[in-house]
């Protein structure tokens, strides 16, 4: 059971209690991603991210790591295109601390100049890694050209030229604007009560000022066609994807089954037909990005330089063949049992919990029972996922970005 508590502020606490484990998964969520970013804010998300494990008013940068590593807990945090995400894990008498680390964080960063000019080198850096990895920034590259200018299409790490552009002052317009009461959820999953947890975010949260920036979040079209980037590397990395659906559509779950039928694993069929059969990709399959409006569907894998045109027909034909109908009823079945027990067995851990359920908190507002979720993956039809194929993969409505040696 989910207990969910509302602060004076608009900050939303929930707590998952779980008196089977010695330990708590904790998040604090702001709903703030690149997709909420100006056009001179590309990369200032992330940028934030970074910067607030760089030492508050009260803790260093040291200090905010052993108090949480140092008492043997795990310490991370991740920025996407619609949130961001400060989460830690820790036994069960580090709770009040761990949570008070993380509230720190958010509420008293120094945001302090030398800092970020620091670190400013390591994100540039880290651009640079991702550049340097052609299977990675392959992925970046097809949603930049799929949907252009569109927030969905920005980069989540930014550009050179925006990433050092930034000083202190960019950085508290922007957590005046996003990181505010109503944007922000706690949640929290393990071995803990939640009237004592409510008082503990009270007293760390009270303080964070009540509002939010309301944006109007329109769903990105699709720029279909080719994009093959020259590289001095061995393979052919490439993205083959289209338009999806988001997560308010009907077709959500429909989506998801048919991904799963296509590119879900050993079993699925491009990884079968591309991988087992032929022995043209050690790494091929698919997945989809629903996001609160819009979302992608993309086929990934890496080939050699020769067989790329034959891969390319290979994985029309496995799309052309879900749209000709051709699902059996048993495939269907087995897709969707594979569904729901890598779900079940993923919420086994309390990381996976908290994050479900603060996920559902901001997008919907509401607990969404897993029973609810297992039931609407069950009751996808083999006529469901025909339709959305011929919708959505027709080779005219394909875009295809490729890094290789071309």
């Amino acid at each position: 059971m989910v207990h969910k508590f509302t602060l004076s502020n608009g900050v939303r606490v929930l707590v998952e209690p779980n008196e089977n484990v010695m330990s708590a998964a904790i998040g604090l969520w702001c709903k703030s991603g690149s997709r909420h970013e100006h056009d001179n804010e590309a990369g200032i998300t992330h940028f934030i991210e970074h910067m607030l494990f760089k030492g508050t008013t009260t803790r260093t940068a040291k200090q905010i790591a052993e108090e949480i590593e140092g008492q043997g807990g795990v310490l991370n945090a991740f920025t996407d295109k619609e949130q961001t995400c400060y989460y830690c894990r820790v036994l069960v008498d580090e709770i009040p601390r761990a949570t008070g680390v993380l509230a720190d964080m958010m509420l008293n960063s120094l945001l302090d100049g030398e800092e970020i000019t620091r670190e400013c080198g390591v994100i540039v850096e880290e651009i640079k890694r991702g550049e340097d990895e052609p299977g990675d920034h392959v992925h970046e590259l097809h949603l930049s050209g799929l949907w252009g200018t569109h927030p969905l299409g920005k980069p989540i790490i930014g550009t050179r030229e925006s990433v050092t552009s930034f000083g202190p002052a960019n950085f508290r317009t922007y957590m005046e604007r996003r990181y505010r009461g109503s944007n922000v959820v706690l949640a929290i999953a393990g071995r803990v009560d939640p009237a004592a947890f409510r008082d503990l975010a009270e007293s760390l949260l009270g303080g964070l000022a009540s509002g939010g920036d309301d944006v109007i979040e329109t769903a990105p079209v699709g720029s279909f066609g080719q994009n093959l980037i020259t590289d001095d590397c061995e393979q052919v990395h490439f993205c083959i994807g289209t338009d999806g659906v988001g997560l308010f559509d009907d077709d959500l779950y429909t989506q998801s089954v048919t991904d799963s039928i296509l590119g879900g694993g050993m079993s699925s069929r491009l990884f079968q037909e591309i991988r087992e059969k032929r022995g043209l990709a050690y790494s091929v399959g698919s997945y989809c990005l629903p996001y609160s409006s819009g979302g992608a569907f993309t086929v990934y894998g890496g080939t050699n330089k020769e067989s790329w045109p034959l891969v390319q027909e290979l994985a029309q034909a496995e799309l052309d063949k879900v749209a000709r109908a051709e699902v059996q009823v048993e495939e269907l079945d087995r897709i969707k049992r594979q569904i729901c027990g890598n779900m079940v067995l993923a919420l086994e851990g309390m990381n996976s919990r908290m994050m479900r359920m603060a996920r559902n908190e901001i997008h919907h507002q509401r607990e969404i029972p897993l029973e609810e979720t297992l039931g609407k993956i069950n009751a996808v039809t083999v006529d469901q996922v025909v339709e959305y194929a011929k919708k959505r993969f027709a080779a005219s409505n394909m875009r295809t970005t490729a890094i290789g040696p071309f």
